[in-house]
């Protein structure tokens, strides 16, 4: 069993736990005072290449990422910094993250917020809405195309924009083709082994029809990538680690979506 269906495994398990804690209806109940729309697919098309900024406890390959930092002095660092949306991990048994950190993240910033999560239920559609997530991320790999559509048509139905996350052409053709997703997030990142190469991004980009939005995540230090992902036509990036591992998470994210020279992080 790869790390990618090992965490699938234990998130329907975890999933089952928390439905029996807080029922389907108590979810539905807490949508009807949703706060302010906050909408995250437009705020990745704005000129120039947007950031969407991860706040990121630990991953099962980098172990704990920045210690004792809080939610709300991460995401504030990144709306200094000139983050276009927020993504908030809120996995927990491989990632040390919460739907706690949802919300924290949520009462910190204006900005947009992606529920980024391993979802195999439409449980947890409600519950990224109830909780406050502007956006939700469904992994192609992780999901057979009956799941991928209704978990697809459930965000929607909720409001909930959906970045439909990628990793080879077989996927990317199941995106565009059973779900004529909007939003295409390439995973440079193979979920199955954890190993990284951005290469995978222009493998991929000229498949991807015309008007579509497109986000390369992982593997991102440093200006120069973005600006080369910015040619090629990319229109976002999910940056997490390096923004997190930074100094200053701000003068970090200012260094990658500034226009000039910086130093790798």
């Amino acid at each position: 069993m790869n790390v990618l269906e090992r965490i699938v495994e234990a998130t329907h398990k975890e999933v089952r736990r928390r439905r029996e804690e807080v029922p389907l209806s108590e979810l539905e109940a807490h949508l009807a005072v949703r706060g302010d729309d906050r909408p995250f697919s437009e705020a990745l098309t704005r000129p120039g290449i947007s950031v969407i900024a991860e706040h990121k406890r630990r991953s099962p390959s980098a172990g704990e990422i920045r210690k004792g930092s809080t939610v709300e002095e991460i995401v504030a660092a990144y709306e200094r910094g000139g983050a276009a949306a927020l993504s908030i991990l809120t996995e927990g048994p491989h990632f040390a993250g919460s739907l706690d950190d949802l919300r924290a993240a949520q009462d910190s910033c204006r900005l947009p917020i992606l529920r980024k999560d391993f979802l195999v239920d439409v449980y947890q559609v409600y519950e990224s809405a109830a909780w406050g997530a502007d956006a939700i991320l469904l992994i192609v790999a992780a999901l057979d195309d009956d799941e991928l559509t209704l978990l697809h048509r459930e965000a929607l139905t909720l409001d909930l924009d959906v970045l439909v996350e990628v990793h080879d052409e077989e996927e990317l053709s199941r995106a565009l083709e059973g779900l004529d997703a909007d939003v295409i997030g390439i995973n440079n990142r193979d979920l199955t082994d954890f190993s990284v190469d951005v290469q995978r991004t222009y493998d991929l980009l000229s498949d991807v029809p015309a008007g579509k939005t497109v986000v390369s995540e992982s593997g991102f230090h440093d200006r120069a990538q973005l600006e080369d992902l910015e040619r090629v036509g990319v229109d976002a990036v999910l940056i997490g680690e390096s923004l997190m591992r930074a100094p200053d998470p701000a003068d970090a994210l200012r260094d990658l979506t500034d226009h000039h020279d910086s130093e790798p992080l």
